[in-house]
């Protein structure tokens, strides 16, 4: 998928582009598989590709919440893909994800999700791993619906014309044929199924109101016994598609996650306060640490503000927060020494 890979990236300038691992947390090889993700990106398409590390709902902090959802909203490429459909739904619900995704393409950015991750676009998520590997009854799963701010009810299947096994239906991303229309049998009236090939990409231009499909195979809509091939290079309408009410833009705005404060040491002082805010700001202090100032700017207000959010995670018992905020300054070469009169710094 280079090809369409380079076109989606080829709009967008300056390029912001992020990996979420959420699908595959779960694996005990999440560094593997985000640096064999990374790398593509660097090789393949020149493109330096950051992985969004959020892989826990349960285990992580608010900052961390806060952080991952801050950091969302400021790409402009979003790729997710291999991995679990409903792990990555038990991440990405109870955080509001979709929210975010959704203000990702209200900023004119772009959502590449593919595989696993695809499945949580629609209204209903099919727990694949459930379902294929440990045989449970099939049954839906609510999902992220994305599309529905299009006006598209339907669910996403991937990997539609799966072949692997060979004498065993693995088609409609190895759900089988019988499973799929049971599946669909469960769905509410109105709510059709769009499927696509392997090695297919279906790119959808809002703006445009347009559907293409581009890659190897083709896409597929379902609706009502009924299917509708949605043929290799053809562009469809995607009004012909749309079977429920186009749902307002609006409701795509939610709570800012950044506040108006920019200054480091202004961040500071209100993580320090332990208001409301303060997660908020600790967020972007973390963020300002981790990309602004090498050569541009004057560090000392940055990094007094990070030893700042330091002092107030440490006296919140966020020690691992605390921790974490040391080594990036250390990896920015900046020296920290605490003594018992306070803490001063000084550059390599």
């Amino acid at each position: 998928m280079t090809k369409v890979h380079r076109e989606l990236l080829s709009r967008l300038s300056p390029l912001r582009a992020v990996n979420l691992d959420s699908a595959y947390g779960f694996q005990l090889n999440v560094p593997q598989m985000s640096q064999k993700l990374e790398e593509y990106f660097k090789v393949s398409l020149n493109t330096e590709l950051t992985t969004l590390h959020f892989t826990n709902f349960e285990k992580s902090n608010e900052l961390e919440r806060t952080l991952f959802k801050q950091q969302v909203r400021q790409a402009n490429y979003v790729f997710a893909g291999p991995g679990s459909p409903s792990y990555a739904l038990a991440q990405w619900t109870p955080l509001d994800l979709g929210s975010d995704l959704l203000s990702v393409l209200e900023a004119d950015g772009t959502l590449c999700i593919s595989s696993a991750a695809a499945l949580t676009l629609g209204a209903f998520t099919a727990p694949i791993y459930e379902v294929y590997k440990v045989g449970v009854e099939p049954y839906w799963l609510a999902g992220l619906d994305i599309l529905a701010a299009y006006g598209l009810n339907c669910v996403v299947i991937p990997h539609f014309d799966n072949n692997e096994g060979e004498n065993y239906d693995t088609r409609y991303c190895y759900l089988g044929e019988p499973r799929l229309r049971f599946l669909e049998h469960l769905l509410p009236d109105g709510v059709s199924t769009l499927g696509v090939d392997e090695h297919t990409a279906l790119i959808f231009d809002f703006s445009n109101d347009s559907l293409r499909v581009q890659g190897r195979a083709n896409g597929y809509w379902r609706s009502n016994g009924a299917e509708r091939i949605l043929e290799n290079g053809s562009t469809t309408s995607i009004a012909e598609l749309r079977n429920a009410p186009l749902v307002p833009r609006a409701t795509t705005h939610v709570e800012n996650t950044e506040l108006e404060a920019k200054e480091p040491a202004e961040l500071g002082r209100v993580a320090l306060d332990g208001g409301p805010e303060s997660v908020k700001a600790l967020a972007q202090l973390v963020q300002l640490a981790q990309s602004g100032g090498h050569g541009f700017i004057d560090p000392t207000s940055l990094i007094e503000g990070v030893l700042t959010a330091r002092r107030s995670a440490r006296e919140s018992g966020l020690y691992e927060l605390a921790d974490q905020l040391r080594d990036l300054l250390i990896d920015a070469r900046v020296e920290v020494n605490d003594t018992a009169d306070g803490t001063s710094w000084s550059l390599r």
